[in-house]
């Protein structure tokens, strides 16, 4: 029976070490469990074990016998959507996931899987990546291995913990629901905003046609008629004459500053600055913080359910909550974890997390039930942002169609005015 170093924490948040004999690491993982211990690192220590990682054999272990991605992209910004390749959406990879699932669940090899698989999928970036990897597969890599040439730390580390355990048809299944997940609410947030973005397109169309078409019209006529004109269709004249003068200057300042702003968002200070802000928006920022605290706690009850020990596990979570300040708390934890502190504290005093996620996670830590406290966490932010979303959208609808009627409302006036001043002076 294969021999396993161990790091953990107690139910007090005491650092241990030890070393103890199992099956593979979640049946590990689960004894430790019962004696109070919560896993955080794990190696092999046995000869045989330690033979088979330097051979990269099926145990998906590093050279140190960690579950890991042997270095390769911890520090890569992981996007869902993206694990495959750009072009590829996080639908698609579900299903994919899950078909792969159900013919490993049903005993066929793993080869044998792949190859049903790439003829099965259609998408044809996707087609052309999985022949890849079935092709390193049969020539004796695991699947990780495979895997980790297109480098997404979440995908890798979970698959690499399933072969590892054995349980390889069972972590699919929960990569497979994760994505579907994460796609559904994605989806969901888009839908939602879909009748606002294309009441803003309308109503900017509105306008351009006024300023382009009727405005200057309007504008001969007022000069024909010599009258002195209102402030209100000053500025409206005025603005419509520097729109069609120089409205090749407007069509390129504004990709100009769109250009800038990301740059300066891909600084390390523009992107601290960019996050921060996003997180203290009035209306948006608690939607943001929700998501983000969403996609932490379902990613983290994932990881940890499939086996991958907890530093490992933290060290991918930071990537996937897309934001800098709360990836430096959640770096900010790790660390802490390192020097025999529980996770819940370091949460508590970054003030970034609520008192309800890092409660949850202290009950979860001293009761032994972390990924079902996570998974309560994820399903409750999941529904507050669904339901946020739709009061967002119910209140924008309104408050649009009411900017739009005003903008309208001043360009009409401002055409009336002179024209109703002139009349004033018409003898009756």
């Amino acid at each position: 029976m294969p021999v396993f170093e161990y790091s953990g924490l107690t139910e007090a948040g005491k650092n241990v070490r030890g070393v103890k004999d199992a099956e593979n690491r979640k049946v590990l993982r689960s004894i430790l469990r019962k004696d109070g211990i919560f896993l955080t690192d794990v190696r092999a220590a046995d000869a045989l074990g330690a033979a088979a990682v330097a051979a990269g054999t099926s145990t998906g272990t590093g050279k140190t016998g960690k579950i890991e991605l042997s270095g390769q992209g911890l520090s890569r910004e992981v996007d869902l959507r993206q694990v495959f390749g750009s072009r590829v959406s996080g639908q698609d990879l579900a299903i994919a996931t899950r078909q792969l699932a159900t013919l490993i669940g049903a005993g066929i090899t793993l080869v044998d899987s792949l190859t049903a698989l790439v003829e099965q999928v259609e998408h044809p970036r996707l087609k052309r990546i999985l022949g890849v990897v079935r092709q390193k597969v049969n020539e004796g890599s695991s699947l990780a291995d495979a895997l980790a040439e297109h480098p997404k730390t979440l995908y890798v580390n979970m698959i690499r913990a399933g072969e590892s355990s054995g349980a390889l048809d069972v972590v699919l299944v929960r990569l497979a629901d994760f994505t579907e997940g994460q796609a559904a609410l994605r989806n969901k947030i888009l839908g939602a905003m879909l009748y606002p973005a294309i009441m803003v397109l309308v109503g900017l169309s509105i306008v351009a046609i006024l300023f382009v078409v009727v405005i200057p019209k309007v504008t001969k006529i007022f000069d024909d008629m010599n009258v002195s004109l209102p402030w209100t269709t000053r500025i409206l004249i005025g603005t419509s004459t520097f729109a069609r003068d120089y409205w090749y200057l407007i069509l390129g300042a504004i990709p100009l500053f769109i250009w800038a702003v990301r740059r300066y968002v891909r600084t390390e200070g523009g992107r601290a600055w960019w996050d921060r802000t996003k997180l203290r928006a009035p209306i948006f920022g608690p939607v943001v913080r929700m998501l983000a605290l969403a996609r932490f706690a379902k990613t983290l009850a994932t990881l940890l359910s499939s086996g991958v020990p907890l530093l490992t596990a933290l060290d991918i979570v930071k990537n996937i909550v897309n934001n800098s300040i709360l990836a430096k708390v959640i770096e900010d934890a790790r660390d802490a974890i390192r020097e025999g502190e529980s996770i819940a504290a370091p949460l508590k005093r970054s003030g970034q997390f609520p008192p309800l996620v890092h409660h949850m996670i202290a009950i979860g830590e001293k009761s032994g039930q972390l990924e079902q406290m996570l998974g309560n966490i994820a399903r409750s932010y999941d529904s507050q942002v669904e339901i946020r979303v739709s009061a967002m959208t119910s209140l924008l609808e309104p408050v649009m169609i009411v900017m739009m009627g005003g903008g309208v409302a001043f360009i009409v006036f401002s055409i009336l005015m002179p024209i109703m001043q002139l009349n004033t002076f018409v003898p009756q």
